[in-house]
């Protein structure tokens, strides 16, 4: 089997200091190495063009063009580059559109080293990353505080609802735990079934939906009305 190499990673922040900082982390780590940094969204997008980088940890507020928008683009260019979005508790209304605009995933800022080297090799083998107890407060506030959000009554997107009734009753439980922030483990322990078979019924999910990982899953539930962002999360 061929050698993949390693996990090629830009690093997207306009603070030297912390895109210095993450620069040693990564080029310290096996398997992992550093292929450029940049300062603005669109320094990001230029270099994941010329790159093509596994992952992006992509800051949200950069002067110019934002994290949100370089992400979106990054993404519809379909560069096989994933996105991780690193943010704060106080930018919890930009995770949503994050997700949105293609982002596989988002930690805090202040995650633990070893916590965000492990995060971009999830993301790099094409997960999303929506488990940890953490994000599933971040999913319940950012869901609360965005546009699909509207209030109790509000009524779903009827294009995701529609995508909805295509799922067996079996993968709209399993649907219902992923947006929830439950890992695989969690679920299969949840449904009494393995982890194999939740691997399976998560398979299925992205086929039907179109979505391109876990994080997009979470926002069909939300979009579709299956997870009600008033129920608690955690």
């Amino acid at each position: 089997m061929n050698d993949p190499g390693p996990i090629r990673v830009l690093l997207a922040d306009d603070q030297e200091l912390l895109r210095g900082s993450l620069r040693l982390l990564v080029d310290s780590t096996p398997g992992l190495v550093a292929v450029g940094e940049a300062g603005t969204g669109t320094r990001a997008v230029e270099l994941a063009r010329a790159e093509r980088p596994d992952v992006v940890l992509m800051d949200v507020r950069m002067p110019g063009m934002d994290g949100i928008e370089a992400t979106r683009r990054i993404c519809a260019e379909r560069l096989g580059t994933r996105v991780l979005i690193l943010t704060t508790f106080d930018l919890d209304e930009y995770v949503y559109a994050g997700l949105r605009a293609g982002a596989s995933g988002f930690l805090l800022k202040n995650t633990p080293p070893a916590d965000l080297l492990a995060a971009i090799r999830v993301i790099a083998a094409g997960e999303g990353l929506l488990a940890p107890s953490v994000t599933r407060r971040l999913i319940a506030q950012f869901a609360q505080s965005t546009q699909f959000a509207r209030g109790p009554a509000a009524a779903p997107n009827r294009a995701a609802t529609g995508a909805l009734d295509g799922l067996t009753g079996r993968e709209r439980e399993v649907l219902t735990l992923v947006a929830r922030g439950l890992s695989n483990l969690e679920i299969a322990a949840n449904l009494h079934v393995s982890t194999a078979t939740v691997k399976t019924h998560i398979g299925h999910l992205l086929a039907k939906l179109g979505a391109r990982d876990r994080a997009q899953l979470v926002i069909a539930a939300y979009e579709g009305g299956l997870v009600s962002t008033s129920r608690p999360q955690g």
